[in-house]
């Protein structure tokens, strides 16, 4: 696959009169797909994108049930040509998994690449990464190589590798790691490439964390080896806005809340608590940690709009003097509990929409 830096990079040093060709294809197969691109053509078409039919080989795209999706839809991309490899050598059990005989006959073979793709009505495939790799979030599917495309596209990206793991907070949900390999230093921060996220992906599969490397780590056959991925450490990332201690009791207690949920710190008070890598089930957390705390009578919403230290205390020094009584605790309680994936997130994009129309 080609990527937004490459395609600028042809744009930027080859004459008009230039012709990219953009070949995808396997071992297994020879050319699948096959697209041109002049220098005018615009980069957003090409993203991800791998090219168009060529004679003598048909794709489809499969869900998990092997059913055959209608376009638009993501699946495995699987192969139905007469000119496949025979198979693996000495490997039968693997022959046997990504070959199978066309049940209509006419001497074709099938194919299951392991690849996911994206099939356009006018027969245009994006390549979307490997099934294996497929990475889930929270209970959302996300598309390994649609979150690389958008980094890979930045101007200081070289490589990038998104992957999950286990919040070291113990939580049970799994956080977005993307690992960034940079041309040259200094690396970009992780407020800018978090903002280009937001910009292009939705606010769920937006990276908890960048990891920075001087280099991917490879297996034997030049594969990035995720396996051998460093897991991110709990040190402060680099934002674009400096290091502010707390400076009143209040600001510690918020800042020891922050750090405990999200597992980072030291953390700054003018911090926004997304671009240090909360979500939207983190900032319940976060504020039902600080109804608890602060046992303070204001309405929920007033703390989800308050995504740094300095503003959450702001709210909480304006309403001390409204102490609430049990009930009134455990109504607040009850609504943070509540509150679905869907509605926390609703309210995460709602500031988010804030912060990038600024």
């Amino acid at each position: 696959m080609v990527t937004p830096r490459e395609l600028e990079e042809y744009q930027r040093h080859f004459s008009a009169n230039s012709i990219l060709v953009i070949r995808f294809g396997a071992t297994e197969t020879g050319t699948l797909r096959r697209m041109y691109l002049d220098p005018d053509s615009p980069l957003e078409e090409a993203k991800c994108a791998v090219g168009y039919a060529t004679e003598g080989a048909d794709i489809s795209l499969l869900d998990e049930e092997g059913k055959e999706l209608p376009f638009e839809g993501i699946g495995e991309i699987v192969v139905k040509s007469r000119y496949v490899s025979p198979g693996y050598w000495r490997r039968p059990d693997l022959t046997r998994e990504k070959f199978v005989s066309d049940p209509n006959g006419g001497g074709k073979r099938i194919y299951y690449t392991g690849d996911l793709g994206r099939l356009r009505s006018d027969g245009l495939l994006y390549h979307l990464g490997r099934k294996d790799f497929q990475l889930s979030i929270r209970g959302y599917r996300v598309e390994a190589g649609e979150i690389e495309a958008v980094l890979l596209a930045q101007g200081n990206v070289r490589e990038a590798i998104a992957a999950t793991s286990k919040a070291s907070t113990g939580a049970d949900h799994d956080h977005l790691i993307v690992y960034i390999v940079p041309f040259e230093k200094p690396y970009p921060s992780t407020s800018v490439l978090r903002r280009a996220a937001r910009e292009k992906l939705p606010a769920h599969v937006v990276p908890s964390d960048f990891v920075f490397l001087e280099s991917l780590p490879l297996t034997p056959n030049g594969k990035v080896d995720r396996r051998a991925l460093p897991a991110p450490d709990n040190a402060r990332p680099e934002l674009d806005v400096a290091y502010a201690a707390p400076r009143s009791e209040i600001e510690k207690q918020l800042a020891s809340i922050w750090a405990e949920v999200i597992s980072t710190e030291p953390i700054g008070i003018h911090d926004n608590f997304f671009d240090l890598g909360g979500h939207s089930l983190a900032a319940s957390r976060v504020i039902s940690r600080v109804i608890q705390t602060f046992r303070l009578e204001l309405p929920v919403k007033a703390l989800f709009d308050a995504p740094t230290v300095a503003q959450m205390a702001l709210v909480v020094e304006q309403n001390r003097a409204k102490q609430a009584n049990e009930p009134e605790l455990e109504q607040m309680l009850r609504e943070v509990e509540t509150l679905t994936e869907e509605e926390a997130q609703r309210r995460v994009d709602e500031i988010d929409s804030a912060v990038l129309n600024k």
